[in-house]
């Protein structure tokens, strides 16, 4: 009787574990959008089991901000407020400039500084190609590419601080903040070559082993990066309410006569 009770707990604990990464990636992919409902018995029905592990992992899910509460009942995906962005990147702020302190109190290996550089070059990568093509802005692919090369600079220089629970509170808030911006397109050719000097100049001072310079390209680099948050989320909340009450402004023009 106690293998089988421990079997079922030990069987438990794995389904709410594949039901929590299952939810998370859904909405990490944005197939589940932020206002969205989550239903507990179309997950049930997608993964094959009860509505308890699921419900387990929702509250997880709540508890780290990705979900929440519903007044009515249920949950839906969170919504980000203008203050939420603000403390999101007080405390990215806070961690890796202090972080970029810390690792530039030590001796950088080459293999790491020559990874790091790689990242911050591809930035270049994806310029001249949205320059060659003509476009205003990234496309989709192009996008993914940037996101992969940006998380990869920051994610691998907080490895280097040998602190496993600012990595995952670092890590966990730019998640947040990825999944819930209110990014309309994608980055433009001069928006590349801001980022792509930012972290060029928080690698140089971090080789250069200069902890104030290296603290300070990254408190800029993250004060420009919080403010492009704000104002998409401006422009996002004024449309949101001329959408509202001047529902006819965002209707196609139609000819005259014509319906």
């Amino acid at each position: 009787m106690v293998k089988q009770a421990n079997h079922r707990r030990a069987h438990g604990i794995s389904v709410r574990e594949r039901a929590y990464r299952y939810i998370k990636e859904r909405i990490s992919a944005g197939k589940l959008v932020a206002g969205s409902p989550v239903s507990e018995l179309l997950l049930a029905k997608e993964l094959g089991s009860s509505r308890t592990p699921i419900r387990e992992a929702m509250k997880q899910l709540d508890a780290e901000g990705l979900l929440e509460q519903n007044p009515g009942g249920g949950m839906t995906v969170a919504q980000l407020k203008r203050e939420d962005i603000v403390e999101l990147y007080e405390l990215r702020e806070a961690l890796e400039v202090y972080s970029a302190g810390k690792i530039a109190r030590q001796p950088v290996r080459p293999a790491d500084r020559d990874r790091l550089r790689l990242l911050v070059d591809q930035m270049l990568v994806l310029k001249k190609e949205l320059e060659e093509s003509e476009a205003q802005s990234l496309g989709k692919e192009q996008n993914q590419r940037f996101i992969d090369c940006d998380l990869g600079f920051h994610a691998l220089l907080m490895s280097l601080t040998n602190n496993a629970r600012m990595q995952r509170m670092v890590n966990d808030t730019r998640l947040l903040i990825r999944i819930f911006a209110i990014r309309r397109s994608g980055h433009t050719a001069a928006q590349l070559e801001g980022i792509h000097e930012s972290h060029r100049r928080i690698l140089d001072a971090v080789v250069e082993q200069s902890p104030l310079q290296a603290m300070q390209a990254m408190a800029e680099h993250i004060q420009v990066s919080q403010q492009e948050r704000l104002n998409e989320y401006d422009s996002w909340r004024r449309e949101t309410a001329l959408r509202q009450h001047l529902p006819g402004i965002f209707e196609p023009k139609t000819q005259a006569g014509r319906p």
